[in-house]
């Protein structure tokens, strides 16, 4: 069989009240344009009679015995005829007839063409309030700013691709979340990525939608998150580190007054609680780092691989030494003192500025040993 030029993919579970209309809508734009295509519908367990809705009005159904929309478009993706895939949902919200708008994009040469909402309409009653001004909007920046991708509407339901190209992402999502993950991925295995206008109406059926607004929203920021070792692990941690540092070495000699506040010991000890949060935190990062490239969801960066050249388990194991001798010097510098008093009493707050930084370098010692061999054992296969 020849390849098609496109297969318009709807996933579905029980949309018949919407399901001819929008499969009649898909067929009429193959036709009046001119393109050789099919309708597939992706059926994931419908008990209201879709299957044979679809059939009758000229559709293919592939069954899906993996419940989520990511796995219902996972399969009909696998299954369609066609060299593009365009997808929408079954609801009557997007308009099928924007179809020549996604192809001439796709025969620009782009991989992935979504559809901009915002660009183009949402009529009246379309999307929520707290979808349209707070959760479209601030999942959409978070992608852009940590994956920069050129896209302004991360979650619009209409999109088409490149068969192909999609395919070679493996893309594992099962839930709603598989529209970020379609996006993250493309962008970070260099895919061409480009929007269009499309159009927004309401809901064409009488039952509450199968996306949960807080559900699905953390699902979709949890992703973002856990494909982004940088800002998930490796910002924060540095800020931490670097924050609790700066505060340990403006009171190590003393006690600071700040207007009416005075910072003492009990303020010296949260900062370097922070020190020791932000190393082990950027220990994350990097193991995340290097798990992920290894693993191959997430792109290789020659800057990083570079910085392995110079740090390896033996610099890691030599600098971790080296903050154990510190420590330790500290802390016999400490007893020392003590000695010289005779093991007595001594000023709490002088002894503490001594034995707080001798414990944080001896942490941070062994968290650079063991954390120099762990990160060892994760890249053992790096090339």
């Amino acid at each position: 069989m020849s390849e098609l030029t496109v297969t318009i993919l709807m996933p579905c579970l029980n949309e018949a009240e919407t399901l001819a209309f929008c499969v009649r809508q898909a067929v009429a734009a193959l036709r009046d344009n001119n393109v050789s295509g099919e309708v597939l519908v992706a059926d994931n367990g419908s008990t209201d009679g879709s299957q044979q809705i679809a059939v009758a009005e000229g559709a293919r159904v592939v069954p899906v015995a993996i419940r989520g929309y990511g796995a219902a478009l996972i399969a009909g993706i696998e299954d369609a005829r066609g060299k593009y895939v365009l997808m929408a949902d079954a609801d009557a919200s997007y308009d099928f007839g924007h179809l020549p708008r996604f192809l001439a994009k796709l025969e620009e040469g782009n991989d992935l063409v979504m559809g901009n909402r915002f660009s183009g309409e949402i009529k009246p009653g379309a999307m929520p309030p707290l979808h349209r001004y707070l959760g479209n909007p601030v999942l959409s920046f978070i992608g852009r700013l940590f994956f920069g991708v050129p896209v302004r509407d991360f979650h619009c339901g209409i999109r088409a691709m490149r068969r192909d190209a999609i395919r070679s992402l493996n893309l594992k999502t099962t839930g709603m979340e598989f529209a970020s993950e379609m996006v993250v991925r493309s962008s970070l295995s260099g895919l061409r990525i480009a929007e269009v206008p499309t159009t927004l109406s309401p809901d064409g059926r009488s039952r509450p939608p199968h996306l949960r607004t807080w559900r699905d929203g953390w699902r979709h920021l949890r992703f973002l998150l856990l494909f982004s070792p940088r800002w998930l692990f490796f910002y924060p941690g540095v800020i931490t580190f670097f924050v609790g540092l700066l505060i340990s070495l403006w009171l190590i000699a003393g006690p600071r007054t700040v207007g009416h506040w005075t910072f003492d010991v009990d303020t010296l000890t949260y900062a370097l609680g922070l020190v020791l949060i932000g190393a082990h935190i950027s220990v994350f990062a990097v193991s995340a780092k290097v798990f992920g490239t290894k693993e191959g969801f997430l792109r290789p960066n020659p800057q990083f691989e570079r910085v392995f050249q110079y740090i390896n388990l033996e610099v890691g194991l030599l600098f971790g030494c080296a903050l154990l001798l510190v420590g330790l010097a500290t802390l016999g510098y400490a007893i020392s003192i003590w000695h010289a008093a005779d093991f007595g009493n001594l000023s709490a707050q002088r002894m503490l500025r001594l034995t707080l930084p001798s414990a944080t370098c001896l942490m941070l010692g062994i968290e650079a040993i063991f954390g120099s061999f762990f990160l060892s054992l994760l890249g053992m296969n790096r090339r």
